[in-house]
This record gives C-alpha cells, structure tokens and sequence, in this order.
C-alpha cells in the first residue's frame, strides 16, 4: 500500500521562481538556471511513491536536495510545483491546524543535530513534544517510559544529556519522534555525526526497531554504505532531480548512469548481497517417491556427483553422494534414507554473502539456501566470485560444478 506518493515536487529558492520553472521545462541544469536568473533549483520534479512499512532512502552529495526534498514531504518548506498526498491527502491543501495535527501525530522527524535540552532530564525530553501536545502528565510519562525502553534506555530516565554518549543522545532523539507513535519517521542524517562504530550500532538498533515498528521510514543520508545497508528501496539525487530509485541490488548491478556507477564502484558487495543474489538452482531429489536409480541418472545427466534430498513440500534433508547410492543399487536396494548426509552448511535467504563466504570456505559442498526449512537454492564458490567481481549471477543456472565430498 503507497502511504506517500509525490507528483512533480518542486522547489526554487529565490524572488519570482516561475522564471525556473520555465527554464525547467526547457530541460535547462540547475547551473545555467543559476547563472541566467540568480535562483537556486532546491529540488527538481521530483515523482515517488513510499509504500507503507518501507524503510525509503534518499541519498546524495551535498547540495543535491535531499534535505530539501525531506522539509518538503511534510511542509517545513512550501513546495514552488507539484504535490505531496499522504493516504491520498493532498498536504499542500491542508490548513495550517491540519497541518500542525500531521506533523504532531502522523510524522515525527529525526535531526542530524539531537537538540536535546541540556537541563531537562531525559525522560522530560522525550515528554516534549506529547507536552506541546497537551497530554496529561500521567500519559506522557507512560508513553515517554515506552519509548525508552524501545530504545533500549530503561533506567536512564532521570539522567541529563550530557551524561550520556552521542549515540545515546541519538537514541534519546529517536525515542522523542517515537512516543508520538507516529506512522512515519522522517530522519534526516539522523546518523552522520556519530563516531563509525556508534553509528554502525544505531544502523543495526534502527533495524531491529524495524522489525518491531513497522514504520514507514525515509532516511536522508549521504553515506552510500549506510543506504544499502538499511535501505528497502534508494533514491539517488543529484542537482535536485532524482537520478535512480531502486533496491540496493539494482542500484549496485543496474547503475542508471555514470554518476551512479562512480558512486557504487568502491561499494563492498559483500556487506550488501545476499545468499538470494548469489544463489544458484540446485539438482534434487525426493526419497519418498524416487529411488536411487533416479537420483544416479539425475547426477548423471547435470554432471555432478551429489544431489541434495528434500521432502514433496521441498523441506531439506541432506545431501547423498553418488558412491553411496552406487553400492545400494548393486545390493538391489530402493531406500537411500540411510545414506542422506545432514551435515550440510545452510544459510537463510537474506544471509549476507560476507558471512557466507566463511562457510563455503569450510566446506566441502556448497552451502544450502534455505527459508523455513525448504530449499531455495545452493551457493557455489564461482556464484560468489562472480557477483562480487561486478558480473550477473543466473539464478537459474543448473550447476555442473562438482558436488562431492
């Protein structure tokens, strides 16, 4: 379901803006508006839809309108064209108490900068905004408590900001957005000026939130490590147009441009694939209706000498070797059940490639890619060094590579 959807937003900073917006439609740079007219393009048509429960980045060097484009999606600054809806609720038509009332309880920001209030404690600081509100004390306590603790920060409650470290303080401001419950949270750098290791730490507490909140998250960041790492879906933006939106995968394989090839060329793909992206279609046969004759004529036609075992519903048994179901067919036996091997290396769909390098390293077959107990796929060594080498891994391709053990 689209929570937000932006139609040609627009924003020229300077007197008389119409005048970009007629150069605009001649397809002239943000440069040469500049230089002909004295404005500034803050964003440029911009079109997207956020589906609900997405975590939505937007990413660019500076001056390419992120942080504009984020001020514009709830009316922090006034758009010159286009259109922002939010549940089909066009926010440029709202009045100003409306606006106030979205802004209160439908989207709560994150700013790079904490701006906590440095003699307030923290408890009262995430109290702020429910204070603003006019929420009883006992309300906002409760709610102040709760988000806290989703944070992680139980106990701190009476503490001042300058007692805690700056990734705590970020989670103080996260816990603030958060106890309006609101249903999306806009975070603009909300990371940036965190030390690495901290920062890293707040990317996994964002995510782990994620898997709780479900919340509809945009998240401006000029960091492309950080998009790909948390990111459903990423826009690219530059001279205030958007230049790509796509899933970090897309954006590594399919760059839209040089711009975006210079971007992702430096990226460690191994922090951002997947075992579903290096995953290849694996050989397989089922004990409960086949017979080893099958399973020998199975290796023998895909070249390989072991073939995995897996139920009708396709839930993983093991791995059996060619040797094994040999010596059964030569003693005229039809059940291989007590060859299956179980000691096969198994990985879950969204296991990241650097964790499934380790264990492909260790192991003499390749690894099983498994959700919910059945097999997806498997992942060979030449899967791997291909996709992080930059070429195009075939799903579907039938392995020929060497399975024994």
């Amino acid at each position: 379901m689209t929570k937000i959807r932006v139609e040609d937003l627009t924003k020229v900073f300077g007197k008389k803006p119409q005048r970009a917006l007629s150069l605009l439609k001649e397809n002239k740079t943000k440069g040469e508006i500049l230089e002909a007219t004295g404005l500034t393009v803050g964003v440029n048509k911009a079109s997207f839809d956020v589906n609900e429960g997405e975590v939505f980045v937007i990413m660019g060097l500076s001056g390419s309108g992120k942080s504009t484009l984020v001020r514009l999606l709830n009316r922090l600054i006034e758009p010159t064209s286009g259109a922002v809806y939010l549940d089909d609720k066009n926010l440029a038509e709202m009045d100003e108490k409306t606006l106030r009332t979205v802004r209160r309880r439908d989207m709560s920001m994150v700013f790079q900068n904490f701006g906590l209030f440095p003699f307030r404690s923290i408890q009262s600081n995430v109290e702020f905004g429910l204070e603003i509100q006019g929420l009883g004390r006992e309300e906002r306590t409760q709610k102040a408590i709760e988000a806290l603790k989703l944070v992680g920060l139980e106990g701190y409650e009476n503490m001042l900001p300058d007692e805690l470290s700056g990734g705590m303080q970020q989670r103080v401001g996260l816990a603030r957005a958060l106890a309006n419950d609101p249903e999306i949270l806009l975070m603009d750098e909300a990371f940036s000026a965190l030390d690495p290791l901290i920062r890293k730490d707040m990317q996994d507490e964002l995510l782990d939130l994620q898997q709780t909140m479900k919340r509809t998250i945009i998240f401006i960041t000029h960091d492309l490590d950080e998009a790909l790492r948390i990111g459903d879906r990423i826009t690219i933006m530059k001279d205030g147009a958007i230049v790509q939106i796509g899933t970090p995968e897309e954006i590594l394989t399919n760059p839209a441009n040089n711009y975006v090839e210079k971007f992702v060329e430096d990226v460690d793909r191994s922090k951002v694939y997947t075992a579903q992206n290096v995953m290849a279609r694996p050989e397989s046969v089922q004990p409960e209706r086949e017979g080893p004759r099958v399973a020998l004529q199975r290796m023998r036609q895909s070249g390989i000498s072991s073939i995995y075992a897996i139920r009708r519903d396709r839930e993983l048994l093991g791995i059996v070797h060619a040797s094994e179901l040999s010596k059964l067919v030569d003693e005229g036996k039809d059940d291989f059940s007590e060859v299956i091997r179980t000691d096969v290396p198994r990985v879950e769909l969204h296991t990241p490639v650097s964790e499934v390098i380790d264990i492909i390293t260790d192991s003499s077959v390749p690894a099983a890619v498994v959700q919910d107990g059945k097999l997806r796929g498997i992942i060979i060594r030449s899967s791997v060094l291909s996709a992080l080498s930059g070429k195009e891994v075939n799903l579907d391709e039938t392995i020929s590579e060497s399975t024994s053990s």
